[in-house]
């Protein structure tokens, strides 16, 4: 499972956490009856990180905090000694923009469907890689989507481990050449495979409401906030099919992509396919957001 990671593209062989230790990438090794490697039972986090200092780490922990509250684990650090870890891991990290990754299982227990009794240990693993933010050419050229049905489960308000609807999504947009995909559960819009989607209707900026449908990025409060600033209406309420296909914008956003415009969807131009004036007024707000981290 960790091995894994330096096949995925980590630069060399970094400094890792894992379970109380730092230590090479290429050494940390987790057992196979780990509940997260057998079962997909732990959550995982991911916090963007600009000139060496965490972008809205506090929202990021309280994500971390519900995920952990609905999988009944117990939390296996204080909101103190998440902050230390994170801080240690961007320290050693030779990237001034990079992503701290968390992941926390259940721990390692004999294979049985039902929670260890007694709690076992939870497994903590923590990693910093590099970041690659959105250029100048991708902000300008925009996203290609499509849309599918949403086959996930139905608490995808956990930001849990057991990716693979998410990987079949993405997969399905890699296949048809695009950029991501819209998922739509019974007509309504959920996500993307990776990012929350947000849509622009007569001047409004709109996204699904949060419920158990959605994993509530935390892009969620940064845009509402950015919205209000801007004098931009915004809601969050059920989406229609319909209505994402007619919007006057679509927009993406997540840690790695930031807000991303969308000028192609089911292949159709968006509009006039090129990015709006509301993705450029949020784009703004966003870069002095991180500016302000200098």
């Amino acid at each position: 499972m960790v091995e894994n990671l330096l096949i995925q593209g980590v630069s060399g062989d970094p400094t890792v956490y894992l379970n109380g230790a730092f230590g090479p990438l290429s050494g940390a090794k987790v057992s196979v009856l780990d509940r997260g490697f057998i079962f997909g039972d732990g959550i995982y986090e991911v916090v963007p990180v600009y000139y060496r200092k965490p972008f809205r780490m506090s929202q990021h922990l309280d994500r971390l905090d519900r995920s952990l509250a609905k999988l009944r684990i117990t939390p296996p650090k204080t909101r103190a000694q998440w902050i230390e870890l994170i801080e240690t891991l961007i320290a050693q990290s030779p990237d001034e923009m990079c992503m701290v990754y968390l992941q926390i299982t259940r721990g390692v227990a004999k294979r049985d469907h039902v929670f260890p009794v007694p709690e076992v240990t939870p497994t903590v693993f923590g990693m910093a890689s590099p970041m690659s933010v959105p250029s100048a050419a991708v902000r300008e050229k925009g996203l290609k989507l499509i849309s599918m049905p949403d086959m996930r489960w139905l608490h995808c308000d956990i930001k849990s481990v057991s990716l693979l609807g998410n990987c079949l999504a993405k997969q399905a947009a890699v296949d048809a050449g695009v950029d991501e995909v819209a998922q739509f559960r019974d007509g309504f819009l959920t996500e993307g495979g990776s990012c929350n989607i947000w849509l622009v209707q007569n001047g409004k900026l709109l996204a699904a409401p949060k419920n158990n449908l959605v994993l509530e990025g935390i892009r969620y409060g940064l845009l509402e906030e950015l919205t209000k600033a801007a004098n931009i209406p915004f809601e969050l309420r059920p989406i229609t099919q319909a209505e994402v296909e007619a919007a006057d914008e679509l927009i993406v956003s997540s840690a790695t992509r930031e807000v991303l415009p969308v000028v192609e969807y089911d292949g159709k131009p968006v509009a006039d396919g090129k990015p709006g004036p509301v993705y450029k007024l949020l784009r703004t707000a966003y870069d002095e957001q991180i500016a302000a981290l200098k």
